[in-house]
C-alpha cells in the first residue's frame, strides 16, 4: 500500500486480508478472488501472541483435570482447582481470553469469506460444524472437559445469527450476557456467548484493526482492570458467600493479563514476546487437542496420584509439554502455512484444499523464477 492511501483505507484493506487465526489473505479484482502471497498478507501479530499466552494458561489449568484419575471429570471453565497460587494467577483468567479470540477471528473470517464467496456464513456454519464434530471426537474419545464442541454450539446458536445484527445491538448482548454469566456464575455457555459477542463487536467498530497502534489506550485499560480486580480477587480468596466472584476477578484479571501484553508488544520485548507465544498462537488448535494426549502420556509415568500433584509439579508438566509443543509449532511454521489441523479444518470450511507448504525462497545469488 503507498502512502495515498488513507488509514482508514489501510485499515478496511487489512480487515479484508485476515481472515482468522491461520490468516489467509485474499484480495479482490475485477470481480474475481486471488490468493495472496505469504509476503502480501498482513497479519495482525499482536493477536497470535495473545493467542498463545492464552494457550499456555489454559494448559495450566487443565493439567489436573485431563489426568485426574477417579471417574471422568468434566470441568466447568468457572471452577477453581484449590490451590491458592492457580486460583490467584491461573484459574478463570486465560479461558476468557481464548473465547473472546475466538470471537474476533469469526468476524475477520466472516469479513473474509464476504470478499470471497455470496454465501459467507455458510462457509461459517460449516466451519462451525465441523468444529462440533472434533470437540465430540476430543469430549468422548480423551477428555470430558472439552471447550470446542461448547465453542461450536454457541457459535452456531448465538454467534451465526448476531452476524446480521447491527454492531451496536451486538454490543449491548454482548453486555447482557456477561452481566447474566456473572450473576450466575456460568462459566461455560452464557459467558462464552458474552465473549464471542464481545469480540464480534470490537472488530465491526473497528478497534481488532488499531489494536496494535496504541500505548496509551491499553495502559489506561491495563489500569482501570487491575484497579478493578484487586477488590474482586479479595472477595474471591476471602468472602465464599459472593458466588459470583471467581467470574468477576477471572474476567478483571483476564482484562488486565491481555491490556499489559499490549503494552508489552509496544516495547523493544515485542520480539520476544513474539517469538515466544506467536507459533503457539497460530497452531492453536493442533496443541489444544495434543496437550490433552501429552498429559494423559505424562500422567502414565509421573509418580504419583495426579490429583495429588502439588502446584510446582503442574508448572513442570505444563512447560515441559509448552516446549515441546513450541519447538514443533516454530520447526513446522517454517515450512508450512497453517498448523496441521488447522489445515485439514480450513479444507472442510472450504471443501477444498488449501496450499500447506511455504514456497521455496531462492538461494543467495540463484535466479529468481518467473511464472
Amino acid at each position: 500500500m503507498d502512502g495515498a492511501l488513507s488509514h482508514r483505507s489501510k485499515v478496511l484493506f487489512r480487515n479484508a486480508l485476515w481472515s482468522d487465526a491461520t490468516a489467509v489473505g485474499l484480495s479482490h479484482h475485477g470481480g474475481m478472488a486471488h490468493s495472496q502471497t505469504p509476503a502480501a498478507r498482513e497479519r495482525i501479530a499482536a493477536l497470535d501472541v495473545i493467542r498463545g499466552f492464552a494457550l499456555c494458561g489454559i494448559l495450566v489449568a487443565n493439567v489436573i483435570p485431563i489426568a485426574h484419575t477417579g471417574p471422568p471429570q468434566a470441568v466447568d471453565p468457572g471452577s477453581g482447582n484449590g490451590n491458592p497460587l492457580q486460583d490467584l494467577f491461573v484459574d478463570h483468567r486465560f479461558f476468557p481470553i481464548f473465547a473472546f479470540l475466538f470471537g474476533v477471528g469469526f468476524a475477520l473470517l466472516l469479513d473474509s469469506a464476504g470478499n470471497r464467496t455470496p454465501r459467507p456464513r455458510l462457509v461459517l456454519l460449516r466451519r462451525l460444524a465441523v468444529l462440533l464434530v472434533a470437540g465430540l471426537a476430543h469430549f468422548f474419545l480423551l477428555w470430558q472437559g472439552d471447550i470446542l464442541s461448547t465453542y461450536a454450539v454457541v457459535g452456531i446458536v448465538v454467534l451465526l445469527p448476531a452476524s446480521w445484527l447491527p454492531r451496536w445491538l451486538t454490543g449491548c448482548l454482548s453486555g447482557a450476557f456477561l452481566v447474566a454469566a456473572v450473576l450466575l456464575s456460568d462459566g461455560r455457555f452464557t459467558l462464552v456467548a458474552a465473549l464471542f459477542l464481545l469480540g464480534l463487536t470490537l472488530v465491526r467498530y473497528g478497534v481488532i484493526a488499531r489494536i496494535e497502534d496504541s500505548t496509551g489506550v491499553p495502559a489506561l485499560l491495563l489500569l482501570v482492570f487491575t484497579v478493578l480486580a484487586v477488590p474482586a480477587v479479595w472477595l474471591q480468596l476471602n468472602v465464599s458467600s459472593f458466588t459470583f466472584s471467581s467470574s468477576l476477578a477471572g474476567l478483571l484479571t483476564a482484562g488486565a493479563y491481555v491490556c499489559g501484553l499490549l503494552v508489552l508488544l509496544r516495547t523493544p520485548l515485542q520480539g520476544a514476546l513474539r517469538t515466544l507465544f506467536a507459533p503457539l498462537g497460530r497452531m492453536a488448535l493442533t496443541n489444544y487437542l495434543t496437550a490433552t494426549v501429552l498429559v494423559l502420556v505424562l500422567s502414565r509415568v509421573i509418580p504419583g496420584r495426579p490429583d495429588d500433584w502439588p502446584f510446582g509439579k503442574v508448572l513442570l508438566v505444563a512447560v515441559a509439554i509448552l516446549a515441546t509443543q513450541w519447538l514443533w509449532s516454530t520447526l513446522w511454521l517454517r515450512h508450512f502455512r497453517f498448523g496441521p489441523l488447522e489445515w485439514l479444518w480450513r479444507w472442510a470450511t472450504w471443501l477444498r484444499r488449501p496450499p500447506l507448504q511455504l514456497p521455496a525462497v531462492p538461494r543467495r545469488g540463484a535466479p529468481a523464477r518467473t511464472p
